[in-house]
């Protein structure tokens, strides 16, 4: 298959800017939509990649992206929505109704290649909104059939510089010593951003990959206590993790909901009720995933927190 231009939708954000950079080293044209420039300045200086100010939800706007790509990836994802039956209305926009216009407006288009980023655990009986949404949107890619050479990818948790998971446990404990956390015994097995990157960007240009779903998770499986507890260690704010019974978590989670910028949702604590982990192999092929102990002191450890904050300031930039 042809492989010259890529499409890549929810390209400014973690993932995608991981993304952008690999398929930019391969030589290929990528094109990344935002509804604001300036939110994807970081990605103006990649030679190959053209940011484009375009809302993905609206579909005039979507049939002129899909112009000329070869391929597309979609990455567009939430956390948080208003509650609803059997999904809110932003998990429905997002994770539902964009994958039927995506698959609808690629037949219309003629590209055929698309790599789905899914989520590990989502299933139509799944126990939270986001997990069930995510279970509609891989139905939506797969009821294509074989008009599309669809691929999905379910990652468990991601981390890496900017993450909002490993850092925002370090900022909280940074300000709150004791910290109170529901779904504390909750299973997870992180997964490295640029592994993820890797296996998308790899994906596009392997005819093994067609039709296949893949889990992509790290080496290791902690609980979510052991996760905070390394954070501790590693950023220099050591806490005492005071695990919540389910009750007394989801009164934490209804008030946290109010909060700017919420770090936590009731739904979000139901999605921890499934463990996200992986049955076989950690990544496809036997690829050897990247150890978080590998990563993560490299941008939670105090020491190289002051490097950034000096390394900002003398060359006169916002951090």
């Amino acid at each position: 298959m042809k492989l010259e231009q890529v499409l890549v939708l929810g390209g400014s954000g973690f993932v995608g800017t991981s993304l952008a950079n690999r398929l930019a080293e391969r030589g290929l044209r990528v094109r990344i939509p935002t509804r604001r420039r300036a939110r994807a300045g970081h990605l103006l200086p990649l030679p190959t990649v053209d940011v484009i100010e375009a809302d993905v939800h609206d579909d005039a706007a979507l049939e002129r992206l899909l112009e000329g790509v070869d391929a597309v990836v979609n990455l567009v994802a939430v956390l948080h929505s208003p509650s609803g039956k059997p999904y809110g209305p932003e998990f429905a926009k997002a994770h539902v109704a964009l994958p039927r216009r995506l698959v609808a407006a690629c037949a219309r288009q003629g590209v055929r290649r698309l790599v789905h980023v899914s989520a590990l655990g989502a299933a139509e009986d799944g126990p939270s909104e986001y997990l069930r949404s995510k279970a509609a949107g891989e139905a939506a890619i797969r009821a294509a059939g074989r008009g599309l050479e669809w691929t999905i990818v379910r990652p468990s948790v991601i981390f890496g510089p900017g993450d909002r998971f490993l850092n925002l446990f370090a900022g909280l404990l940074r300000f709150i010593p004791l910290l109170p956390i529901g779904g504390a015994g909750s299973r997870l097995q992180p997964v490295y951003v640029e592994d993820v990157a890797e296996l998308l960007a790899a994906s596009l240009s392997m005819p093994e990959a067609v039709g296949q779903t893949w889990d992509a998770a790290g080496p290791r499986v902690y609980t979510l206590e052991q996760l905070v507890e390394y954070v501790g260690e590693v950023s220099g704010h050591r806490g005492l993790v005071i695990p919540l019974p389910g009750p007394l978590a989801m009164i934490q989670a209804a008030v946290m909901e109010r909060l700017p910028n919420s770090p936590l949702s009731r739904d979000n604590l139901r999605s921890l009720q499934k463990d996200s982990v992986v049955q076989g192999d950690p990544l496809p092929f036997g690829a050897a995933p990247t150890p978080l102990e590998a990563i993560a002191p490299l941008y939670l450890s105090p020491q190289r927190r002051r490097a950034s904050f000096f390394g900002a300031a003398q060359q006169g930039r916002e951090f």
